[in-house]
C-alpha cells in the first residue's frame, strides 16, 4: 500500500494445462475483496484447437453470484435450475447462488468442433448478509441490453450497477460498480468517487493512473475519496469495479461464500449427500476437495 491509499495486485497465475492460463487477482492476502467483489479471475486468452474445449463439470456455489463476461469465444452455461445458455462476447450471465445452486461449463459443440479462441473473466460478488440464503436464481443478458457511450475517445459500457451517469438492467443486490472501458491512445478518463470503494484492472495497454503507469494484467486498488484521473499512452482496455464496502468479512472456501465457517460445514455436508440438486442431462460431478 502506497501513501495514497493505493494497493497494486499482481495475479497468481494458474497453468490449466495445454497452454490454459487464468489469473487470480482477488481473494488477495492484502485484499480480500473490493466493494461486492471477493472474486476476480481473468481467463486466457487461450486458442482451442478442433475438438478440444473447456469441461468444468458441475459443482455448487452458495451465497454469492457468479458473473462470467467474454471477449472472444463461448460457454456454454447449464444448471440445476434448468438453465441452459451459451453465453457470447458482450452478454453478462448473472447467477445467484443464495442457499445453493449447482452448474457446469462447457465449450458448446460447434465451437469445440471448429476450434475457437477462450477470453473473459469470471467474478464473484458476495451477497448482503440478510440475503445469502435467497433461492437460486439465473439471468442472462443479451450485449446490446446494457448502456454504453463512447466520450472523446473512451468507450464505456455499465456492465453492473451504475457509472458515469447510466445503469445497468443486470439485478444487483448492493451498490456496485462494473464498466468495461476502451481508451485510444491520447485520451484521458476522470473515475469519480461515486463508489466507496474502487479498483482498476488493466488487460491490455499503456495506461497511467494519476500519472504513475499501471502494468497490463494488474489490478490497483484505490482507497482515497477522491477522483482517479487515468491517461492511455496506447489503445488501452481496462475494467473498474468495487461499490459498497462488504457487511463483514467473507469466508471462501472453495466454492462457498459465507459469513460464517458452521454455514461452510452445511454447505460441504449437503454436497456430499448431492442434496444442492443435479443439472439436468449431466451425470458427472465435482467432489469435494480433501483440503
Amino acid at each position: 500500500m502506497n501513501r495514497d491509499g493505493q494497493l497494486q495486485i499482481e495475479p497468481r497465475l494458474h497453468d490449466l494445462g495445454d497452454g490454459f492460463l487464468v489469473r487470480r487477482v482477488l481473494p488477495f492476502r492484502q485484499r480480500r475483496h473490493v466493494g461486492p467483489f471477493v472474486f476476480f479471475d481473468h481467463i486466457g486468452p487461450v486458442d482451442l484447437a478442433p475438438g478440444r474445449g473447456m469441461d468444468v463439470r458441475p459443482h455448487p456455489h452458495i451465497g454469492l453470484a457468479t458473473v462470467t463476461y467474454l471477449f472472444d469465444g463461448a460457454i456454454r452455461h447449464r444448471d440445476s435450475l434448468g438453465s441452459d445458455v451459451v453465453i457470447r462476447p458482450g452478454d453478462v450471465n448473472w447467477m445467484t447462488a443464495g442457499r445453493g445452486i449447482v452448474h457446469s461449463e462447457r465449450t458448446p459443440a460447434l465451437e469445440r468442433a471448429a476450434g475457437h479462441r477462450l477470453h473473459g473473466l469470471q467474478t464473484w460478488v458476495a451477497l448482503p448478509r440478510e440475503q445469502a440464503e435467497v433461492p437460486p436464481g439465473f439471468l442472462h443478458y443479451e450485449a446490446d441490453s446494457l448502456p454504453q457511450v463512447e466520450r472523446d475517445g473512451v468507450q464505456l459500457r455499465v456492465i453492473a450497477g451504475s457509472a458515469f451517469g447510466m445503469q445497468s438492467p443486470v439485478r444487483v443486490f448492493a451498490p456496485t460498480l462494473y464498466v468495461e472501458v476502451r481508451m485510444r491512445a491520447g485520451t484521458r478518463l476522470s473515475v469519480p468517487a461515486e463508489h466507496a470503494e474502487r479498483a482498476i484492472y488493466v488487460l491490455d495497454g499503456e495506461l497511467h493512473v494519476d500519472a504513475a503507469p499501471l502494468p497490463p494484467q494488474r489490478m490497483l486498488v484505490v482507497d482515497n475519496a477522491a477522483a482517479i484521473e487515468l491517461s492511455a499512452r496506447s489503445a488501452v482496455h481496462l475494467f473498474l469495479c468495487g461499490g459498497a464496502p462488504l457487511d463483514g468479512e467473507r469466508v471462501l472456501w472453495w466454492n462457498f461464500v459465507a459469513s460464517d465457517r458452521a454455514r461452510i460445514e452445511r454447505a460441504k455436508a449437503d454436497w456430499l449427500a448431492q442434496r444442492l440438486g443435479q443439472v439436468p442431462g449431466e451425470s458427472e460431478f465435482i467432489p469435494l476437495p480433501e483440503s
